[in-house]
């Protein structure tokens, strides 16, 4: 941090300033956010200064504040909206102080409104090796009434006023992180989620262009979000994000505080991929590793595309057999093994080992798993329960629900109220007894519909307390087997967000496993996340999402963008692609330290897009042509991320190993471009790439 003047705070990262003038009469204002300025610079003359009154005005405009209030002049989206019965709605602080450690990159400003008793406190922190804004907000209630809070912004950041366009991902289920771009004017940009979790078709951050920077952010938070981007006076934008609240649904008590999930936040002149890599950083950062630190990824073997709910012991104890043999590092156990669970109508609930399918258990399985040298995993989904279950046949006011209206089914399934202590505790037992009794390393945890009706026993909206409650679950596991890993899956890409990442370890990205499919949902997911939480399996053909055949060559290189498994019967497959695929697996163990390094993509000409993962010295990158060769002759692919002084060996390379080396100089790769073979449709190929 650096303090210019009593009125002036700026901080550096590495490639970005932010800067923040306290004005007395008008509280914390932003004055930039944007590419690196350098460490003396001249911030000029106040604000107020530099603008004058125009007509039609009041005397003493407003300017975007840190945190803007709403009532006093402000007339653009405001940071908190509040009541206490129909008063004290306004809000605006005569004085605010800052603090924090210089040395850290991090201050807090807070101020109170004595008129309206509410107190505000806004956190900023920079890493300053990535780039990376956190900030989060908080607002207290002061007086002796309750304060009614509709809206309060976790960031209310600044874009320059030549913004144009901002991209974000929609989608649903087994389509997810669809690409779209919408051109930024005078009227706001507003995307909202109200499904009760993350969700499929409105993730919570979005990517903005504004002339030679790329803005990107993300909320850290898995239940219901708003994001605005609203034109200004000043032709600049303010972008905000926060949790959207149902009507009622946080009410303060005196003295009460309410704070926000994080924003993280960045600035990069690297364009998209440069946000994705100071994201990827960051979240690296709070992932909380089981021995705090990240172990090589292992190679999955999952059994529900292969299965589904048909469980046979012997043929799961020769499906491990025969995954073993190929290198696969964990084995597990989907959907279907606990009682009465033979479909989707039933079960949900009870977390005990269905006695028809494994009259002893699960024991033998999970020992022979690990006796062969693979790590046992189980799925399970705690927050959910089907009407037709003992748990439900006992307790059906443990389900969200609201006094006197339908329960409305997805999945046949209904979701538990976790905010009743009652239900935490019982699905904690039950589960834990099984962590307890069973070798399980690894939790595949799913959440398999929105919410809807989701009140408490009082009949008040609980989404918010929904989300906090599975919070808390989820933290009592991992503090009770800190040891185990957890997958967060919520029909396939349902819940990823930077707040369920500090509980979990992997994300399923997706439920379609359509390797061309894949091929346009794992760049959006990687827009945020890094590559080794990516869930990226090996599937059958035809996918069973999709009905499309690819082969299994091109299936495994798009698999090998993220965290590598495999979903489909090993035993029915022909000896000689069970030997292709271990050397894919082979490949992917061989290099998952690149694979799960630097991220760096783009699009070649006439249908072709790449994926380059590694680092300086080294380098994988993955060719892909999805569609039939237009042109008669490949176009080069030109490499941004090569030194322009260095020499660099470029090796085609795959799981049959590698060609000889070819030389190049790195300013030829960047400007000119790697000559591409010809390829056919739903082909790829992959070169290694050496500094010399």
């Amino acid at each position: 941090m650096q303090r210019l003047a009593d009125n002036i705070i700026a901080l550096h990262g590495r490639d970005s300033s932010l800067v923040i003038e306290l004005c007395p009469d008008a509280g914390p204002l932003w004055r930039y956010w944007g590419p690196r300025l350098s460490d003396g610079f001249g911030s000029g003359p106040l604000l107020a200064e530099t603008r004058q009154t125009p007509s039609f005005s009041l005397d003493h405009p407003v300017a975007m504040s840190v945190f803007p209030g709403f009532g006093m002049g402000w007339f653009g989206q405001s940071a908190l909206l509040a009541h206490r019965e129909g008063r004290d709605f306004v809000f605006e602080a005569a004085e605010w102080t800052v603090s924090g450690d210089p040395g850290k990159g991090a201050i807090t400003l807070q101020a109170k409104d004595g008129h309206s008793a509410i107190a505000v406190a806004v956190a900023i922190a920079l890493d300053q090796d990535n780039d990376v804004l956190t900030i989060s907000s908080s607002v207290t209630n002061l007086d002796d009434a309750p304060l009614d809070v509709g809206w309060l912004a976790a960031a209310s950041l600044p874009l320059p006023d030549d913004a144009q366009k901002v991209h974000y991902q929609t989608g649903r289920h087994n389509a997810e992180y669809s690409a779209q771009t919408d051109i930024l004017g005078r009227a706001t940009w507003m995307r909202e989620n109200r499904r009760g979790l993350t969700s499929h078709d409105a993730l919570p951050g979005a990517l903005v262009e504004a002339g030679g920077a790329t803005f990107g952010a993300q909320l850290a938070w898995s239940g219901n979000h708003k994001q605005t981007i609203e034109w200004l006076d000043d032709g600049r934008y303010q972008w905000q994000m926060g949790e959207w609240f149902a009507p009622g649904e946080v009410t303060l008590a005196p003295g009460e505080t309410l704070t926000t999930p994080d924003v993280l936040a960045t600035c990069s002149p690297a364009g998209k991929g440069g946000v994705a890599r100071n994201f990827h950083n960051s979240i690296r950062k709070i992932i909380d590793w089981p021995g705090g630190k990240m172990s090589p990824r292992l190679v999955h073997i999952n059994t529900w595309e292969g299965f589904y709910f048909d469980h046979d012991e012997t043929k799961l104890i020769a499906l491990a057999d025969a995954s073993a043999a190929l290198g696969v590092e964990r084995f597990v156990l989907d959907d279907g093994w606990f009682h009465g669970r033979n479909d989707d109508n039933s079960s949900l609930g009870d977390w005990w080992v269905d006695a028809a399918k494994y009259p002893k258990g699960l024991k033998p399985l999970a020992d022979h798993v690990t006796g062969i040298g693979m790590e046992f995993g189980l799925w399970v989904e705690p927050e959910m329960v089907n009407p037709d279950s003992e748990l439900f046949r006992q307790h059906p006011d443990w389900a969200l629900q609201i006094a006197g209206r339908p329960l409305k089914t997805a999945r046949n399934q209904l979701v538990l109220d976790l905010t009743r202590g009652e239900v935490g505790d019982y699905l904690f037992g039950r589960i834990s007894k099984l962590l307890e009794d069973l070798p399980i390393s690894y939790l595949k945890w799913d959440h398999n519909r929105d919410l809807v009706g989701a009140a408490d026993v009082q009949g008040r909206a609980a989404y918010r307390r929904q989300v906090l409650a599975a919070y808390a679950l989820f933290d009592r596991f991992r503090a009770a087997f800190p040891d185990v890993e957890i997958e967060a899956c919520a029909g396939g890409g349902g819940r990823i967000d930077a707040g369920i990442i500090r509980r979990t370890h992997r994300f399923w990205t997706s439920d379609c496993i359509d390797a061309v499919s894949r091929l346009h949902i794992q760049p959006g997911f990687l827009q945020y996340m890094p590559p080794e939480v990516m869930g990226s399996h090996v599937g059958t053909a035809p996918a069973h999402s999709t009905g499309r055949s690819q082969a299994l060559d091109f299936r495994a290189a798009i698999a090998c963008q993220g965290h590598f498994g495999v979903e489909f019967n090993l035993l029915e497959m022909e000896k000689a692609e069970r030997d292709r695929l271990a050397l894919w697996i082979g490949f992917y163990k061989a290099n998952r330290a690149l694979l799960h390094g630097e991220i760096w993509s783009g699009e070649g000409t006439d249908s072709l897009s790449w994926h380059a993962a590694g680092n300086a010295g080294e380098r994988l990158l993955f060719v892909y042509r999805e569609k039939p060769m237009q042109l008669r002759h490949m176009a080069p692919i030109r490499l941004p991320f090569v030194d322009e002084s260095a020499r660099y060996a470029i090796i085609v390379d795959g799981p049959d190993g590698g060609s000889h080396a070819s030389h190049y100089d790195g300013s030829w790769l960047k400007h000119s471009g790697l000559p591409v073979p010809h390829m056919k449709a739903e082909e790829a190929i992959i070169f290694r790439i050496i500094r010399q």
